[in-house]
Parts: structure tokens; C-alpha cells; sequence
């Protein structure tokens, strides 16, 4: 018989890496959702149409505003077609599968990222620290946004910060 013995890869169009980097998705997550995304695109034009997203998104058990899909779709939707292909559709999920931790857990973590700073347990970090904290956090930032930020918060010149500026300032 042709073909017998072939092995069709079912993932060979998905580009896992690019998809990671846009979602931060695990590979698994990105296969289930090809999987969904295959099943709505009924006709095979390898996109979904803009205006079937929000039917599509509650299928999948996501309930966003009409407001939060307008805005996610003119997000995701970089060249404007109405056409949702699978990496814009990933991107779009992930929106509602990431889900930013909770504002607890995210202080639990800011503390103890500031103790790592205050060694000697007074309470405060240097401003210096701070600068390469956030230098650290977000490599885009030029020297002069960090001058920006530092002159900000260094309103009372202590060249200090507590843990409440801190947990401001990164939250």
C-alpha cells in the first residue's frame, strides 16, 4: 500500500518555539489548542474569522466582556484581515490561561526578593540596588528612563526605598 508505514507529524505546521516566546504557553497547552482551533476552522483556511472569536471563546469556557474581545482582537489581529491564523489564536488564549498570580502570592514573592537586598534587615534598599533590580527586570530601559524612575522615587533624596515603594513599583 503507499504511504503505509508513513508517519504523518500532526505538529509539523506549529512553530512551538515562536508560540512559547508570544505565550509563554507549555507545549502541551499549545497542542490542545491546535486541537480546538482545527475543530472550529470547519473549512480549512488555517484562520478563524474575528467575528466567530467571541462563539470560539466560549466554547472553550472563556467569557470575556465584548469590550476585552474587541481590544484582544485589534491586539492580536496585527495585520488587520479579521483573519485569526493559530499563532494570533494562541496569543489570544493565553490571555486567559495565564493568569497573573494573585496579589498575595506576588507580595509573598516581592518580599522575599527584597530581603535578598536588605542584608542587614533594616527595612530599606539602596537606590543604586533598585536601579539594577529594574535594569535586571527590563533590559529595554535606556540609562535615561532609569535615571527617570530613580529621580521619581527618590523624591525625599534618602536615596532609600521601603518594602511598600518597592512592592509599588514593581507590582
Amino acid at each position: 500500500m503507499a504511504g503505509h508505514g508513513q508517519h504523518v507529524d500532526p505538529w509539523a505546521e506549529v512553530d512551538f518555539d515562536e508560540i512559547q516566546d508570544q505565550t509563554c504557553l507549555e507545549v502541551d497547552d499549545i497542542k490542545v489548542l491546535f486541537n480546538c482551533f482545527q475543530l472550529f476552522d470547519s473549512k480549512h483556511q488555517d484562520y478563524l474569522l474575528a467575528d466567530d472569536i467571541d462563539e470560539v471563546m466560549r466554547a472553550m469556557g472563556f467569557r470575556p466582556t465584548a469590550t476585552e474581545l474587541a481590544a484582544l482582537i485589534e491586539e492580536i489581529d496585527e495585520d488587520g484581515s479579521g483573519a485569526i491564523e493559530f499563532g494570533e489564536f494562541a496569543q489570544l488564549c493565553a490571555k486567559f490561561l495565564v493568569e497573573d498570580p494573585d496579589p498575595g502570592t506576588m507580595q509573598a514573592e516581592l518580599k522575599q526578593a527584597f530581603r535578598v537586598f536588605d542584608k542587614a534587615g533594616t527595612g530599606f534598599i539602596t537606590i543604586v540596588q533598585f536601579r539594577g533590580i529594574i535594569a535586571e527586570v527590563d533590559k529595554n530601559l535606556t540609562e535615561e528612563d532609569l535615571d527617570d524612575i530613580i529621580a521619581e522615587i527618590n523624591e525625599d533624596g534618602s536615596r532609600t526605598m521601603d518594602f511598600e515603594v518597592f512592592c509599588e513599583m514593581m507590582m
